[in-house]
């Protein structure tokens, strides 16, 4: 499964379809019998990390189109130019904002970046340092306002939805997406996963 995932996001920059022949000619190979299973979990996982939505758009070739999850538009990049795909966070930070009742302390998104073992200070191999991430660039972005409650000394911040996230998704379509994917067969698949580490190994 972490090869499709790593060629699913090699498809994913370079904004091309790909197809059933393909994946199995390319990464598959002798596993067609589990095609549909890999692919569900690699999908899956492309959702949850990436926030990627893998969708068929032809049945009769089985043709595939790799799109950003609820419609957002934020590409991210890494360090060393290369676009890593971080909206499967920037969802998951937009629900925490809205079960928070519209307004997150900052204190209970940290909670729920810990349980996703996203740590102050500690950089991500996907998502980069979480702080700079959640409180400088998506503010910059306009997905989310980071703000100091007021007189509370010392100071005390929370998070609320921004105008560009208003703008391209809904409370509902967060809602329903975080639901989706809680909600699919994650059941392991009989076979060997690539050896090493990787960035696309965070479905694992």
């Amino acid at each position: 499964m972490p090869k499709l995932v790593k060629f699913l996001l090699q498809k994913y920059r370079a904004k091309e379809l790909t197809t059933k022949a393909e994946m199995m000619s390319s990464v598959i190979k002798e596993q067609e019998d589990y095609f549909a299973v890999i692919l569900r979990q690699a999908s899956l996982c492309m959702q949850r990390v990436f926030g990627i939505d893998v969708r068929e758009v032809d049945p009769s070739d089985h043709s595939y189109v790799l799109v950003n999850s609820l419609g957002l538009t934020y590409e991210g990049t890494g360090s060393d130019g290369s676009r890593k795909p971080k909206n499967g966070l920037l969802i998951m930070l937009l629900y925490v904002i809205l079960m928070e009742g519209d307004i997150a302390p900052e204190e209970k998104v940290w909670e729920a970046l810990n349980d996703m073992q996203l740590y102050d200070g500690v950089e991500h191999s996907i998502y980069g340092e979480p702080r700079k991430l959640i409180t400088q660039i998506w503010v910059q972005e306009q997905y989310v306002e980071y703000r100091q409650v007021a007189n509370t000394d010392p100071a005390l911040y929370e998070f609320l939805w921004g105008p560009r996230a208003h703008a391209e998704t809904t409370k509902l379509k967060v809602l329903q997406f975080l639901f989706r994917v809680t909600s699919k067969d994650t059941r392991p698949i009989p076979f060997e996963s690539e050896e090493g580490e990787s960035d696309e190994e965070e479905c694992a």
